[in-house]
């Protein structure tokens, strides 16, 4: 399998370097393929150009077997066909084996988000007087403020931000930079947590972990996805509500309460800075239902 190894490094070469894909994207790419080369293992498969569209298909059916959800086993069959794509253009193998197999179709599910009253218990469980607490609530302004993606979060270095004008730089998928605005709460919240927590939790990082990125942990190190998580979690436990929440929430929530406020749907899209409007037509569908339900409640006809 030693040569199927140098084949996935050549392959995560091509994507850091000429694709200019982040680390988070070329993480998914390698643990999909990775899983791949453990079936051909188990099928005493050691060459990638020995694999034939029938191992394909097997393959495709262990991963229904195994109740992948079918985002994760289109993103799975996505990659490999991405890779042989790769290896075709180095004439590593003759053929893609993964070019006929036919992707699940979506599932088609309203992103969830929060209401309103919902976000307001959030925003008062953060103790404004301790480091984590500053750190917390500029943390939950910002994704809810801006709509950015966690991993984007994570990324915000100081630099990035013009708190004169409400601004921050983003750097999105693909490498792709936008400007993002955001509203006098967050700029409130950022600019305490600047002057005040971070100084204090980046007086715990060690001398090697210096850094200018805005969100830091309770050691000063950068702060990660999974802390992000942990952290919503933490707020979630303090407040009455019930429910699980996740990074993604706070972007679809930004989405739908800026179309329920009449913005136009371009915009939208520019700001969460996705390539196709199709994307950004998802969030339609909640806002039909909120027109809905004004129409219900207030037509004398309905």
């Amino acid at each position: 399998m030693e040569n199927v190894k140098n084949s996935l490094k050549l392959f995560v070469e091509y994507l850091q370097i000429e694709k200019n894909y982040s680390q988070y994207t070329i993480v998914n790419y390698v643990s999909d393929i990775e899983d791949f080369f453990v079936f051909m293992q188990e099928q005493s498969l050691t060459d990638l150009r020995l694999i034939t569209y029938s191992d394909t298909r097997l393959y495709l059916t262990q991963l229904h077997q195994k109740n992948f959800a079918r985002k994760t086993i289109s993103r799975k069959i996505s990659s490999l066909r991405s890779f042989y794509r790769f290896l075709n253009r180095e004439k590593l193998t003759d053929e893609n084996p993964f070019s006929s197999v036919s992707l699940p179709k979506k599932e088609h599910r309203l992103p969830q988000y929060l209401f309103e009253e919902e976000l307001q218990l959030l925003f008062e469980h953060s103790d404004l007087s301790a480091p984590a607490g500053q750190r917390n609530q500029a943390l939950l302004e910002m994704l809810y403020g801006t709509g950015i993606r966690v991993s984007e979060l994570c990324m915000i270095k100081l630099s990035d931000l013009d708190l004169h004008i409400g601004t921050v730089l983003v750097n999105g998928k693909g490498g792709k930079q936008r400007y993002v605005p955001f509203g006098s709460f967050a700029q409130d919240a950022v600019e305490l947590y600047i002057s005040s927590g971070r100084k204090t939790l980046m007086e715990k990082r060690k001398q090697s972990e210096n850094h200018e990125l805005l969100f830091v942990n309770q050691r000063g190190g950068p702060l990660t996805a999974t802390g992000v998580r942990h952290i919503l979690n933490e707020l979630i436990h303090k407040t009455s509500l019930t429910m699980k929440i996740t990074p993604h929430m706070f972007r679809h929530t930004f989405a739908t309460h800026l179309l329920n406020q009449g913005a136009d749907m371009r915009s939208v899209q520019e700001l969460l800075g996705h390539a196709h409007l199709s994307s950004t037509q998802v969030y339609t569908h909640v806002s039909k239902d909120h027109l809905r339900k004004i129409y219900m409640n207030h037509h004398p006809r309905a």
